[in-house]
């Protein structure tokens, strides 16, 4: 058997893959994300950026972009067309009473601000990023306060369109 056949993958190896799959199913092509939340190994839920239910989606009728002024003097451009995935993956386990407390979330990409703070308030325990985000060093601090433990697992940064 070759020896790439032998290795399995760890937990966090696996759960990342996964996501890569989610995200395929992401209906804006700017930050095409996809995030899974698990507990005792177990896939709870799943999310990934799109529009919210029987809202259009930007690979339908294109990108909602709105110019930020950054703290900088730096302008980025942001869809607002689009939920992020973790919001989507957060919004579902609320849809169908799934409690997220001690649970470990898988994304693309370390989260932004607001998604640190859905995460922190649900009880979200452990956060794994396939690469870092851009404007991320708020999101690390936060969950420094927080105790929640932050696992990037390709220290290279996620890029994609506009992105400041």
């Amino acid at each position: 058997m070759p020896e790439e056949h032998k290795k399995r993958p760890s937990w966090d190896e696996y759960f990342i893959g996964l996501v890569d799959e989610v995200a395929k199913r992401a209906t804006c092509d700017r930050g095409k994300s996809g995030c899974i939340i698990v507990k005792d190994k177990r896939i709870l839920c799943t999310g990934y950026v799109g529009s919210p239910p029987g809202f259009p989606h930007c690979n339908e009728v294109g990108h909602q972009l709105r110019q930020v002024i950054n703290e900088d003097g730096t302008i980025s451009k942001h869809c607002v067309r689009t939920i992020h995935a973790e919001q989507n993956a957060i919004a579902q386990a609320a849809r169908y009473g799934i409690a997220l407390e001690g649970t470990t979330l898988y994304c693309t990409m370390e989260p932004c601000r607001v998604c640190a703070m859905l995460i922190i308030s649900v009880g979200i325990k452990k956060v794994v990023a396939k690469k870092r985000y851009h404007a991320a060093a708020e999101t690390r601090e936060l969950f420094k306060f927080a105790g929640i433990e932050l696992v990037v697992m390709e220290d290279e940064v996620e890029q994609y369109s506009d992105q400041a």
